[in-house]
């Protein structure tokens, strides 16, 4: 990327949410995990003293609020210690999980430590679509998981990433986390990033899929007001205006990977000349406020046209600069979700190719995410750049 002041200024704002990447191992293989492709290539991960000190910084810069994620977090032996030490310094903490490895014995520490909130993770209603999706014999699991959850005086909050896959399930989605007890269920359509990217052609729904799930939400939502408060995120690619992503790069996200590097937002590692600072160099407040991966798209004074006269450049802030790269090779072009980008043809194309028959759609097989194909795409990568080189 072109930076011509690469440190462009000293950040005054301040991060309001850390999100603890502790680990990239995770027992799911799902096929939209945004977690980087090259993730197997990234297994130095930070120890417990360094993840301390990380939390003991984010918490003096003023962030408020903690993910402990991955991956699957629970494959961290140190994840109470974590969340321990998280909760004295006052941060509310919430784990983002699969599920997969809480049992009575660590919810019960987990509790202890001061943990708040549990995010739990299905696929689908279904143990045969959900098993699929995960590439794992998981669904009975998570249900115990969620039993288990209510036991111990948790909110029941349910995660499902929908897709072409499930989209038609919603109503059966909905019923499950009722059924469970959930007072929150995240419907996040799928946005295309990391292995999402990759299987984009497999994933990727039909306008007519969305219209009627979000028809389906509606109407559960007028049924049963809040009694399960239901989120329904629509994919960016059905869109004609960007969503402000990270509600502005630098503004209030902060990521720290399992490999100690400094996240603007979740899918920052895939950008071009981007050098992310790491956190066993430099202090979070050096990075947060003076290095050049933090200020790279703040502001607006890195928008060109369309973004820098438009009136809403303030709102959406440029929109996503991940997916600008991802569409058009250039990370500080316009979104092209956006109707003003001279590439919003690039998404209107891949929307239309949704509504092709499977059959007649040259796509290839889902790859499903796993440290074997991730060890392969890396080395396909690294074959590419020599050749180029």
């Amino acid at each position: 990327m072109d930076r011509a002041n690469p440190v462009a200024r000293h950040c005054s704002s301040q991060p309001l949410w850390l999100l603890a990447e502790l680990t990239y191992r995770c027992p799911l293989h799902c096929a939209f995990c945004y977690n980087p492709l090259d993730f197997a290539q990234l297994d130095d991960e930070l120890d417990t003293a360094t993840w301390l000190d990380v939390i003991t910084q984010a918490r003096e810069l003023g962030a408020a609020q903690i993910g402990f994620s991955g991956g699957e977090p629970l494959l961290r032996d140190d994840l109470e210690t974590l969340v321990e030490h998280a909760r004295r310094l006052g941060f509310y903490t919430n784990l983002i999980t699969s599920g997969v490895g809480l049992n009575e014995t660590r919810i019960e520490a987990l509790k202890r430590a001061g943990l708040d909130h549990i995010q739990l993770s299905f696929q689908d209603s279904s143990r045969e679509m959900n098993d699929f999706l995960s590439s794992t014999r998981t669904f009975e699991l998570k249900q115990r998981v969620a039993k288990l959850i209510k036991a111990h005086g948790y909110p029941m909050v349910l995660n499902c990433v929908l897709h072409r896959y499930n989209l038609p399930h919603v109503a059966q989605i909905i019923d499950m986390a009722i059924e469970m007890g959930a007072e929150y269920l995240e419907l996040a359509n799928t946005q295309y990033y990391g292995w999402a990217m990759l299987n984009r052609a497999q994933l990727m729904p039909t306008h007519e899929q969305l219209v009627e799930a979000e028809a389906t939400v509606n109407r559960y939502r007028e049924q049963h007001g809040n009694r399960c408060r239901i989120l329904f995120v629509v994919p960016d690619y059905f869109e004609s205006r960007p969503k402000a992503c990270m509600n502005g790069w630098g503004s209030v996200f902060l990521g720290v990977g399992a490999d100690g590097a400094a996240l603007p937002c979740h899918a920052a590692r895939l950008l071009p000349g981007l050098a992310l600072p790491n956190v066993r160099d430099a202090t979070l407040a050096s990075i947060w406020h003076e290095s050049a991966a933090f200020n790279a798209f703040r502001g607006d004074t890195w928008m060109r046209e369309p973004c820098r006269s438009c009136d809403e450049r303030h709102h959406d802030h440029g929109g996503c600069r991940c997916q600008a790269y991802l569409l058009t090779g250039d990370a500080a072009a316009a979104d092209p979700v956006c109707a003003k980008s001279s590439a919003h043809g690039e998404i209107e194309k891949a929307v239309e190719f949704a509504r092709a028959p499977m059959r007649e759609r040259d796509v290839q097989p889902i790859v499903f995410r796993s440290r074997s194909e991730s060890l392969r795409l890396a080395s396909a990568a690294g074959h590419i750049a020599g050749a180029e080189d």
